[in-house]
């Protein structure tokens, strides 16, 4: 849970230009991959990245978001540049409209009870959860992902050592 402004700001500025980073390597013809024709494309997958940040304004933050129904545009730029507007957003509107005391206020999500700081560390997670998603798609269609945590297996061979298997 975050307990300071601060330290949410600090830690989603890091995470979000991993996001970027992702979206960035993403191309127009990679975004109609998918793993099973059940399954999210890897463009349905990044438009949902920028939209679910839209449920941030549910908390009582007031920015300009893009609600779950909008249409993603149709190419990648496009998207990353969704989220990179959508972000800040978020990141001005936490800053200038919350201290560290509406962090702990707490709120009824899905029957239980959230504290704004544990929404806040939950909507990283999440975004986590979904470039992870993306990497694998993005491997599929023939990308190179980039250096999340770590070096990818092309980093380590270009680096001439033996990636792990």
């Amino acid at each position: 849970m975050f307990t300071t402004i601060t330290n949410f700001v600090a830690e989603w500025e890091k995470e979000a230009e991993l996001t970027v980073q992702v979206l960035n390597g993403l191309t127009d013809e990679s975004l109609q991959r998918r793993i099973d024709a059940d399954r999210r494309t890897l463009g349905a997958l990044a438009w949902h990245l920028v939209t679910s940040i839209d449920f941030m304004t549910s908390l009582g933050l007031d920015f300009e978001g893009v609600d779950e129904g909008a249409k993603a545009p149709e190419s990648a730029g496009g998207i990353a540049e969704a989220y990179r507007h959508i972000s800040r957003a978020l990141l001005e509107a936490v800053k200038t409209q919350w201290t560290d005391d509406n962090l702990l206020e707490t709120r009824a999500l899905a029957r239980e009870e959230w504290r704004n700081g544990d929404l806040l560390r939950f909507s990283l997670i999440h975004q986590a959860h979904h470039r992870g998603q993306m990497t694998v798609l993005m491997r599929q269609a023939g990308l190179r992902p980039p250096e999340i945590y770590g070096p990818t297996y092309e980093t380590w061979v270009e680096k001439g050592k033996t990636p792990l298997d």
